[in-house]
């Protein structure tokens, strides 16, 4: 399996996603969205606006 993102509810059905590994892991989780438009805006922001973003170390400081 790819990597893929995964649209759920909270209890308080609010919106979130979250963007797994092909391992399963979790790598980002969102905030909480009132409409599941927003939320699936969000994804499609994540998918195409950061494609060329730097990493910046912190791990050091």
């Amino acid at each position: 399996m790819s990597a893929h993102f995964e649209l759920f509810k909270d209890k308080a059905e609010e919106f979130h996603f979250r963007l797994k590994a092909p391992n399963g892991r979790i790598i980002l989780v969102s905030e909480s969205y009132q409409q599941k438009t927003r939320v699936t805006n969000g994804i499609e922001s994540r998918r195409k606006n950061a494609p060329d973003a730097s990493v910046i170390d912190l791990s050091h400081a």
